[in-house]
């Protein structure tokens, strides 16, 4: 998928944060876009900004914990535009950091629900009809090393999220190898050189009230502002996006900065521990 120029793509959480970072690199290579998002002002203010520089953009209200309301999206951006050639099931939240035993019944509810969930419903809803079309085409899911590669502990809920995404992933395009599709599936993984100032920080603002906390959080989290107060770095998400697009042209599976630098050796390290029979999770990676 070299010419990446009027192809479609789906993004969902699209209209903020990386998602939205996608539709601004996808709408420079000249692609028309699906933007999904469950929040309705968001995504009227992205669609029209896309729009007002000249782009085909379809913005729908979607909620990825519903399969009715994916498939619903499906339903439009097939009709919109006949074919979908990238499905970008980017959507997620994160709960705020707690201890697993500190954690509840609802925070697990919510965090799969959108994050792994979203996922396997953008999946069902779009892939049959991927295949169906005979186009060229590719599944990106957004995961993260939190989990997969380096798991943090203090954020136990969204980790392992992540590596339900990762595993997913794995199956899915292996599964398409063996049909001989011409879809196939990548796992991104938006890590950086720092913090990825998202809304995944603010992401409580979008639970819903029968998926609430049952008891207040220990302690209190961290915001990206007060973290970079503490020297922190900021990660550029207009460059993690651009990878995506390199990605899709170079037909790679993992998508992600550095894969040969420290990502290689947390993982070198991790293997390692794994084969000694210990935790790879390092008790140093626990903050406050």
């Amino acid at each position: 998928m070299e010419n990446l120029s009027e192809l479609v793509a789906v993004i969902t959480g699209g209209a903020s944060g990386i998602g939205r970072a996608l539709a601004d690199a996808f709408a420079a290579e000249g692609m028309r876009l699906v933007l999904a998002d469950v929040e309705a002002p968001a995504l009227d203010k992205a669609a029209g900004e896309l729009r007002d520089g000249g782009h085909d953009v379809t913005g729908v209200v979607t909620d990825v914990t519903d399969p009715e309301s994916v498939r619903a999206l499906a339903d439009a951006a097939f009709e919109r535009y006949g074919a979908i050639h990238v499905l970008c099931n980017n959507a997620g939240v994160g709960p705020p950091s707690a201890k697993v035993w500190e954690t509840t019944p609802n925070d697990w509810r919510w965090t799969f629900g959108v994050n792994v969930f979203g996922v396997a419903n953008g999946v069902i809803a779009f892939v049959p009809r991927m295949l169906a079309s005979g186009d060229e085409g590719v599944v990106i899911n957004t995961s993260s090393p939190d989990g997969p590669i380096s798991p943090m502990p203090q954020a136990s809920v969204y980790a392992a999220t992540k590596s339900a995404v990762t595993t997913l992933t794995e199956c899915l395009d292996a599964q398409l190898r063996a049909e001989g599709a011409q879809v196939r599936a990548a796992v991104f993984y938006p890590s950086g050189r720092g913090l990825l100032d998202t809304g995944l920080w603010t992401s409580d603002r979008n639970r819903p009230a029968d998926l609430a906390r049952e008891r207040p959080r220990p302690t209190p989290a961290m915001t990206v502002a007060e973290l970079r107060d503490r020297g922190m770095p900021v990660q550029a998400l207009d460059e993690l996006a651009r990878l995506v697009v390199d990605g899709i042209r170079d037909g790679r599976f993992v998508i992600m900065l550095d894969p040969d630098g420290r990502s290689a050796s947390t993982l070198r390290a991790r293997l390692e521990k794994v084969l000694r029979s210990e935790n790879p999770t390092e008790v140093h990676q626990l903050g406050s």
